[in-house]
């Protein structure tokens, strides 16, 4: 591939991925030979799995589906680290209430 990359058309992000999971390459060797970060390499990689998964369903989801399981999927990690960012305060609270008894 061409290391003087400046724009990342999906051909070309493909073209990387499919280096990647061929073993040609890693993550973090294509970070440094493009300049990119490899959380944004590994985001490509992810999207692909999740791309070629449901392309081998028997029953594909669109892309709308796909962007409303993902939402919902998001929503529902948002919810339980809120609970759990509740509970850590209350404790905190309980524990600072304590400490000053």
């Amino acid at each position: 591939m061409d290391d003087s990359i400046k724009r990342w058309t999906a051909k070309r992000k493909t073209t990387l991925v499919i280096e990647i999971i061929q073993g040609k390459t890693t993550v973090s060797e294509a970070s440094r030979s493009f300049d990119l970060t490899p959380s944004e390499i590994e985001g490509w990689v992810e999207d692909a799995k999740r791309g070629i998964e449901n392309s081998l369903r028997a029953n594909p989801l669109d892309i709308r589906e796909q962007y409303e399981k993902q939402l919902r999927d998001l929503q529902e990690a948002y919810g339980e680290a809120m609970l759990e960012l509740r509970a850590r305060e209350k404790l905190q609270a309980l524990l600072d209430a304590q400490d000053g008894n």
